[in-house]
Protein backbone atom coordinates (compact mmCIF):
# COMPACT_ATOMS: atom_id res chain seq x y z
CA UNK A 1 0.00 0.00 0.00
CA UNK A 2 1.27 3.46 -1.12
CA UNK A 3 2.24 5.31 2.11
CA UNK A 4 0.16 8.34 2.71
CA UNK A 5 1.52 12.15 1.74
CA UNK A 6 0.51 14.94 3.28
CA UNK A 7 0.16 18.43 2.12
CA UNK A 8 2.61 20.08 4.34
CA UNK A 9 4.62 18.07 7.30
CA UNK A 10 4.73 20.79 10.31
CA UNK A 11 7.35 20.05 12.80
CA UNK A 12 6.85 21.80 15.79
CA UNK A 13 3.78 22.24 17.59
CA UNK A 14 4.26 25.52 19.71
CA UNK A 15 2.19 28.85 18.90
CA UNK A 16 4.37 28.78 15.24
CA UNK A 17 3.55 25.31 13.88
CA UNK A 18 0.26 24.74 15.53
CA UNK A 19 -0.89 28.65 14.60
CA UNK A 20 0.39 27.28 10.93
CA UNK A 21 -1.70 23.84 11.14
CA UNK A 22 -4.89 25.50 11.55
CA UNK A 23 -4.00 27.56 8.62
CA UNK A 24 -3.54 25.08 7.13
CA UNK A 25 -6.41 22.81 7.93
CA UNK A 26 -8.86 25.76 6.99
CA UNK A 27 -7.25 25.76 3.57
CA UNK A 28 -8.52 22.04 3.45
CA UNK A 29 -4.88 20.40 3.19
CA UNK A 30 -3.72 17.76 4.54
CA UNK A 31 -1.41 18.54 7.41
CA UNK A 32 0.48 16.41 10.61
CA UNK A 33 2.72 18.49 13.23
CA UNK A 34 5.06 16.25 14.64
CA UNK A 35 6.08 17.51 17.88
CA UNK A 36 8.71 16.59 20.69
CA UNK A 37 7.20 18.29 23.78
CA UNK A 38 9.70 20.60 24.72
CA UNK A 39 8.35 24.07 24.29
CA UNK A 40 11.30 27.11 25.15
CA UNK A 41 8.60 28.55 27.29
CA UNK A 42 7.85 25.42 29.40
CA UNK A 43 9.54 27.36 32.63
CA UNK A 44 7.11 30.13 32.35
CA UNK A 45 4.04 30.75 33.93
CA UNK A 46 1.90 32.44 32.15
CA UNK A 47 2.24 34.00 28.02
CA UNK A 48 2.03 37.83 27.86
CA UNK A 49 1.25 40.39 25.37
CA UNK A 50 -0.56 38.00 23.75
CA UNK A 51 -3.93 39.66 23.11
CA UNK A 52 -6.92 37.60 25.07
CA UNK A 53 -4.73 34.85 26.09
CA UNK A 54 -2.75 36.90 28.64
CA UNK A 55 -1.65 35.11 31.60
CA UNK A 56 -2.67 31.52 30.14
CA UNK A 57 -0.21 29.06 30.90
CA UNK A 58 2.11 27.98 27.96
CA UNK A 59 0.44 23.81 28.31
CA UNK A 60 -3.06 25.48 27.89
CA UNK A 61 -2.11 27.30 24.79
CA UNK A 62 -0.44 24.22 23.23
CA UNK A 63 -3.74 22.08 24.16
CA UNK A 64 -6.40 24.48 23.38
CA UNK A 65 -4.07 25.05 20.33
CA UNK A 66 -3.80 20.99 19.49
CA UNK A 67 -7.71 20.56 19.57
CA UNK A 68 -8.01 23.25 17.22
CA UNK A 69 -6.00 21.82 15.43
CA UNK A 70 -7.50 18.25 15.46
CA UNK A 71 -11.10 20.06 14.61
CA UNK A 72 -9.80 21.44 11.07
CA UNK A 73 -8.90 17.44 10.71
CA UNK A 74 -4.72 18.12 11.28
CA UNK A 75 -2.92 15.13 12.28
CA UNK A 76 -0.94 14.95 15.79
CA UNK A 77 2.14 13.00 16.12
CA UNK A 78 4.37 12.94 19.27
CA UNK A 79 7.99 12.91 18.35
CA UNK A 80 11.24 13.59 17.64
CA UNK A 81 12.81 14.52 13.82
CA UNK A 82 16.25 13.10 13.54
CA UNK A 83 16.06 13.60 9.79
CA UNK A 84 14.48 15.03 6.59
CA UNK A 85 15.41 14.47 2.81
CA UNK A 86 13.92 14.67 -0.05
CA UNK A 87 12.34 11.62 -2.26
CA UNK A 88 11.76 12.42 -5.73
CA UNK A 89 8.98 15.55 -5.38
CA UNK A 90 7.96 14.54 -1.56
CA UNK A 91 10.00 15.17 1.51
CA UNK A 92 10.63 12.34 3.79
CA UNK A 93 10.73 13.35 7.60
CA UNK A 94 11.89 10.59 10.06
CA UNK A 95 11.77 10.59 13.97
CA UNK A 96 13.71 9.11 16.37
CA UNK A 97 11.86 5.76 17.04
CA UNK A 98 12.30 4.96 12.98
CA UNK A 99 8.96 6.51 12.23
CA UNK A 100 8.45 7.79 8.47
CA UNK A 101 6.14 10.74 7.37
CA UNK A 102 6.18 11.81 3.93
CA UNK A 103 4.85 14.97 2.13
CA UNK A 104 5.04 17.50 -0.21
CA UNK A 105 6.02 20.58 1.88
CA UNK A 106 7.97 20.91 5.41
CA UNK A 107 7.04 23.72 7.63
CA UNK A 108 9.73 24.09 10.47
CA UNK A 109 8.61 25.70 14.05
CA UNK A 110 10.88 23.33 16.24
CA UNK A 111 12.11 26.79 18.14
CA UNK A 112 15.41 27.17 19.83
CA UNK A 113 17.22 26.17 23.04
CA UNK A 114 18.29 29.22 25.35
CA UNK A 115 21.61 28.40 26.57
CA UNK A 116 22.33 30.67 30.14
CA UNK A 117 25.44 31.83 31.14
CA UNK A 118 27.58 28.86 33.23
CA UNK A 119 26.03 30.34 36.96
CA UNK A 120 24.78 27.93 39.24
CA UNK A 121 21.47 28.49 39.93
CA UNK A 122 20.81 30.63 36.77
CA UNK A 123 18.65 27.13 35.09
CA UNK A 124 16.77 26.51 38.35
CA UNK A 125 14.82 29.84 38.24
CA UNK A 126 15.04 30.51 34.52
CA UNK A 127 11.45 31.41 33.61
CA UNK A 128 10.13 32.57 36.69
CA UNK A 129 12.46 35.39 38.79
CA UNK A 130 15.31 34.50 36.10
CA UNK A 131 14.30 36.38 32.54
CA UNK A 132 15.62 37.71 29.42
CA UNK A 133 12.82 39.83 27.70
CA UNK A 134 10.88 42.27 30.34
CA UNK A 135 7.79 42.60 27.48
CA UNK A 136 7.50 38.78 28.39
CA UNK A 137 8.12 39.16 32.33
CA UNK A 138 8.99 42.90 33.22
CA UNK A 139 5.81 43.28 34.27
CA UNK A 140 6.23 40.49 36.82
CA UNK A 141 9.06 41.80 38.59
CA UNK A 142 7.87 46.16 38.17
CA UNK A 143 9.81 48.01 41.06
CA UNK A 144 11.66 45.12 42.45
CA UNK A 145 15.56 45.42 42.62
CA UNK A 146 16.49 43.79 39.31
CA UNK A 147 19.73 42.46 38.71
CA UNK A 148 21.03 42.50 35.02
CA UNK A 149 23.91 39.89 34.04
CA UNK A 150 26.46 41.10 31.90
CA UNK A 151 26.65 38.11 29.25
CA UNK A 152 27.19 39.52 26.02
CA UNK A 153 26.84 42.40 23.37
CA UNK A 154 22.95 43.56 24.37
CA UNK A 155 24.18 43.30 28.11
CA UNK A 156 24.49 47.35 27.92
CA UNK A 157 20.65 46.89 25.66
CA UNK A 158 19.50 44.97 28.16
CA UNK A 159 20.16 47.28 31.53
CA UNK A 160 18.83 50.40 29.74
CA UNK A 161 16.07 48.36 28.61
CA UNK A 162 14.85 47.01 32.26
CA UNK A 163 15.16 50.35 33.78
CA UNK A 164 11.65 51.41 32.32
CA UNK A 165 10.30 48.25 34.64
CA UNK A 166 12.19 49.18 37.70
CA UNK A 167 14.02 52.32 39.00
CA UNK A 168 15.63 49.48 41.17
CA UNK A 169 18.34 48.25 38.46
CA UNK A 170 22.12 46.86 39.57
CA UNK A 171 24.49 46.33 36.85
CA UNK A 172 26.73 42.97 37.02
CA UNK A 173 29.72 44.28 34.32
CA UNK A 174 30.80 40.08 35.20
CA UNK A 175 34.37 41.10 33.78
CA UNK A 176 32.49 40.42 30.68
CA UNK A 177 30.86 43.91 30.02
CA UNK A 178 33.54 47.38 29.41
CA UNK A 179 31.18 50.21 28.92
CA UNK A 180 32.28 52.98 26.96
CA UNK A 181 32.46 57.06 28.50
CA UNK A 182 29.18 57.58 26.98
CA UNK A 183 27.64 54.50 28.63
CA UNK A 184 29.22 54.99 31.92
CA UNK A 185 27.68 58.78 31.52
CA UNK A 186 24.10 56.83 30.54
CA UNK A 187 24.18 54.63 33.54
CA UNK A 188 25.13 57.41 36.07
CA UNK A 189 22.00 59.43 34.57
CA UNK A 190 19.64 56.72 35.18
CA UNK A 191 20.72 55.73 38.64
CA UNK A 192 21.86 52.47 37.69
CA UNK A 193 24.00 50.93 40.33
CA UNK A 194 27.34 49.13 38.79
CA UNK A 195 29.37 46.01 40.68
CA UNK A 196 32.11 44.92 39.40
CA UNK A 197 33.52 41.08 39.75
CA UNK A 198 32.93 37.72 38.53
CA UNK A 199 29.28 36.29 39.70
CA UNK A 200 29.66 32.78 40.60
CA UNK A 201 26.23 31.52 41.59
CA UNK A 202 22.74 32.72 42.16
CA UNK A 203 21.33 32.48 45.61
CA UNK A 204 18.02 30.54 46.27
CA UNK A 205 15.97 30.81 49.26
CA UNK A 206 13.06 29.05 49.27
CA UNK A 207 11.07 29.28 46.30
CA UNK A 208 12.82 32.68 44.99
CA UNK A 209 16.18 34.02 44.08
CA UNK A 210 17.49 36.43 46.78
CA UNK A 211 21.27 37.47 45.49
CA UNK A 212 23.84 36.74 43.07
CA UNK A 213 27.46 35.72 44.64
CA UNK A 214 30.62 37.64 43.58
CA UNK A 215 33.94 35.68 43.64
CA UNK A 216 34.88 35.77 47.31
CA UNK A 217 31.73 35.35 48.55
CA UNK A 218 30.14 39.06 48.63
CA UNK A 219 26.29 38.11 48.34
CA UNK A 220 24.59 41.68 46.02
CA UNK A 221 20.80 41.37 47.14
CA UNK A 222 18.34 41.05 44.13
CA UNK A 223 14.59 40.04 43.80
CA UNK A 224 15.06 39.05 40.09
CA UNK A 225 18.01 38.58 37.54
CA UNK A 226 17.78 39.47 33.98
CA UNK A 227 20.10 37.91 31.79
CA UNK A 228 20.78 37.74 27.55
CA UNK A 229 21.21 33.84 27.07
CA UNK A 230 22.46 32.68 23.77
CA UNK A 231 20.33 30.98 21.41
CA UNK A 232 20.63 27.90 19.31
CA UNK A 233 18.06 27.28 16.47
CA UNK A 234 16.98 23.64 16.48
CA UNK A 235 17.85 22.56 13.68
CA UNK A 236 20.04 19.48 13.22
CA UNK A 237 17.65 17.10 11.52
CA UNK A 238 17.90 19.10 8.47
CA UNK A 239 21.28 18.83 7.21
CA UNK A 240 20.15 16.04 4.87
CA UNK A 241 17.73 19.41 3.47
CA UNK A 242 21.39 21.05 2.98
CA UNK A 243 20.09 23.14 5.63
CA UNK A 244 22.04 24.43 8.44
CA UNK A 245 22.10 27.48 11.16
CA UNK A 246 22.98 30.77 10.72
CA UNK A 247 25.31 32.93 13.04
CA UNK A 248 23.64 35.61 14.08
CA UNK A 249 26.19 38.95 13.63
CA UNK A 250 25.93 40.30 16.49
CA UNK A 251 26.72 36.59 17.97
CA UNK A 252 23.38 37.11 19.70
CA UNK A 253 23.01 32.91 18.57
CA UNK A 254 22.03 30.91 15.66
CA UNK A 255 18.44 30.87 12.97
CA UNK A 256 17.65 29.10 10.03
CA UNK A 257 17.89 31.96 7.41
CA UNK A 258 14.67 32.71 5.12
CA UNK A 259 13.38 35.19 2.89
CA UNK A 260 10.31 37.24 3.74
CA UNK A 261 7.73 34.34 3.27
CA UNK A 262 9.85 32.44 5.17
CA UNK A 263 10.88 30.29 2.39
CA UNK A 264 14.51 28.91 2.95
CA UNK A 265 17.33 28.32 0.28
CA UNK A 266 15.73 24.79 0.02
CA UNK A 267 12.55 24.99 -2.20
CA UNK A 268 10.07 23.46 -0.35
CA UNK A 269 11.09 23.92 3.07
CA UNK A 270 9.63 26.79 4.92
CA UNK A 271 10.59 28.09 8.82
CA UNK A 272 8.46 30.01 11.11
CA UNK A 273 8.75 31.59 14.46
CA UNK A 274 11.81 31.36 17.10
CA UNK A 275 13.92 28.96 14.83
CA UNK A 276 14.10 31.87 12.13
CA UNK A 277 13.48 35.11 14.33
CA UNK A 278 14.94 34.90 18.07
CA UNK A 279 13.48 37.58 18.92
CA UNK A 280 9.95 36.82 18.49
CA UNK A 281 6.95 36.59 21.40
CA UNK A 282 4.31 34.40 21.39
CA UNK A 283 1.81 35.97 19.90
CA UNK A 284 4.59 36.71 17.04
CA UNK A 285 5.05 33.44 16.15
CA UNK A 286 2.03 32.24 15.90
CA UNK A 287 1.29 35.39 13.15
CA UNK A 288 4.41 34.08 11.57
CA UNK A 289 3.02 30.75 11.33
CA UNK A 290 -0.44 32.06 9.88
CA UNK A 291 1.50 33.84 6.97
CA UNK A 292 4.08 31.09 6.46
CA UNK A 293 1.07 28.72 5.79
CA UNK A 294 -0.86 31.20 3.57
CA UNK A 295 2.03 30.93 1.24
CA UNK A 296 2.56 27.66 1.54
CA UNK A 297 -0.82 27.20 0.41
CA UNK A 298 -0.29 29.21 -2.51
CA UNK A 299 2.50 27.68 -3.60
CA UNK A 300 0.68 24.26 -3.46
CA UNK A 301 -1.90 25.67 -5.46
CA UNK A 302 0.23 26.94 -8.13
CA UNK A 303 1.25 23.51 -8.53
CA UNK A 304 -1.84 22.06 -8.65
CA UNK A 305 -2.26 24.12 -11.54
CA UNK A 306 0.71 22.91 -13.02
CA UNK A 307 -0.48 19.68 -12.43
CA UNK A 308 -4.15 19.89 -13.31
CA UNK A 309 -2.67 21.50 -17.07
CA UNK A 310 -0.03 19.05 -17.61
CA UNK A 311 -2.95 16.08 -16.87
CA UNK A 312 -5.56 18.29 -19.09
CA UNK A 313 -2.98 18.43 -22.16
CA UNK A 314 -2.05 14.85 -22.09
CA UNK A 315 -4.45 12.87 -24.82
CA UNK A 316 -4.02 9.31 -22.91
CA UNK A 317 -4.17 10.52 -19.10
CA UNK A 318 -7.25 9.56 -17.36
CA UNK A 319 -8.37 12.96 -16.93
CA UNK A 320 -8.12 13.21 -21.00
CA UNK A 321 -9.58 9.91 -21.62
CA UNK A 322 -12.88 10.77 -19.17
CA UNK A 323 -13.71 13.88 -20.77
CA UNK A 324 -13.42 12.67 -24.05
CA UNK A 325 -15.61 9.71 -23.50
CA UNK A 326 -17.91 12.01 -21.88
CA UNK A 327 -17.98 14.08 -24.89
CA UNK A 328 -18.19 11.09 -27.55
CA UNK A 329 -20.52 9.06 -26.14
CA UNK A 330 -22.60 10.93 -23.16
CA UNK A 331 -24.54 8.33 -20.83
CA UNK A 332 -23.13 5.55 -23.10
CA UNK A 333 -20.21 5.87 -21.63
CA UNK A 334 -21.01 4.24 -18.35
CA UNK A 335 -23.16 1.13 -20.35
CA UNK A 336 -26.96 2.54 -21.13
CA UNK A 337 -28.56 2.07 -23.86
CA UNK A 338 -29.47 5.12 -25.55
CA UNK A 339 -33.23 4.71 -26.31
CA UNK A 340 -33.56 3.87 -22.34
CA UNK A 341 -31.16 6.98 -21.40
CA UNK A 342 -34.09 9.21 -23.16
CA UNK A 343 -36.84 7.72 -21.88
CA UNK A 344 -35.72 6.65 -18.42
CA UNK A 345 -36.67 3.24 -18.74
CA UNK A 346 -34.64 0.01 -17.61
CA UNK A 347 -31.57 -0.22 -15.14
CA UNK A 348 -28.42 1.43 -15.23
CA UNK A 349 -26.91 -1.92 -15.78
CA UNK A 350 -24.71 -2.84 -18.81
CA UNK A 351 -26.44 -3.82 -21.94
CA UNK A 352 -26.90 -7.24 -23.82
Amino acid sequence: MAAEVYDVVVIGGGAAGLSAAVTLGRARRSVVVIDAAEPRNAPAAGVHGFLTRDGMSPADLVRVGRSEVASYGGVLRDGRVVSAERDGTRFTVRTEDGQAVHGRRILVATGLLDELPDVPGLRERWGKDVVHCPYCHGFEVRDRVIGVLGSGPMAMHQVQLFRQWSPRIVFFRNDVVQPSDQEWEELAARGITVVDGVVESARIEGDAIVGLVLAGGRVIPVDAVAVQPYVRARADFLKGLDLTATTDPQGLGTFVAADERGLTSTPGVWVAGNVADFMAQVVSSAAAGVRTAATINADLVAEDVRLAVAAYRDPFSAASEARHAERLLGDRRHGLDEEQGRSGRGGPGPRA
